[in-house]
């Protein structure tokens, strides 16, 4: 059996949603027992993010500047501008904010997601799952990435997204209707 069949995620936690109107933000905090910088580089370099993330990026994201990101399972890719890069600290880009903060032993992440309120639990049950595949990825234990499709019809994301669901107060939506089992 290999790691990555071996791998369940851990229940639903680390997670909390703003909501100001309309607008919801989804708030994801994961700590990793690796330097700053070295979760910096998994957060910026193509290579990296290929590795873990839900998208592919045309170039480093550790610039203000423009670069493309075509999200798993999107037609076309989309232009985003980075608008701060404060290596090894802060990145931002589109609806999107990290925080990397030093703590003993790693960094705590922070990722800040604005998110259509009717996907708050499948983005919640995605990036717990992504965040998993990154903390080994950087541990030198890779599992390869799993998102879009494969992700949803993995039963560790159809469990989170109804934990996720349930701690936010939110109906999880019935979509995929008939998500298959692994």
């Amino acid at each position: 059996m290999t790691d990555r069949e071996r791998y369940t995620p851990g229940p639903a936690s680390g997670a909390q949603v703003r909501k100001e109107g309309e607008k919801w933000t989804l708030i994801l905090v994961r700590e990793l027992r690796h330097s700053p910088e070295k979760v910096w580089q998994a957060l910026t370099d193509p290579a990296h993010l290929r590795e873990w993330a839900p998208f592919v990026a045309d170039g480093s994201l550790d610039s203000v500047g423009t670069v493309h990101l075509t999200w798993v399972g999107a037609p076309q890719p989309l232009e985003v501008k980075v608008t701060r890069a404060d290596a090894p600290k802060v990145l931002e880009y589109s609806d999107t904010r990290w925080e990397l903060e030093p703590i003993v032993g790693g960094t705590r992440l922070t990722l800040w997601h604005n998110i259509d309120r009717r996907f708050i639990s499948m983005g919640a049950a995605g990036w717990h799952i992504c965040f998993d595949v990154l903390d080994r990825l950087l541990n030198g234990t890779p599992i390869g990435r799993l998102v879009g499709n494969e992700a949803v019809a993995f039963e560790g994301w159809q469990r989170l997204k109804a934990e996720y669901a349930s701690q936010f107060g939110v109906q999880p939506p019935n979509w995929p209707p008939n998500a298959r089992k692994p």
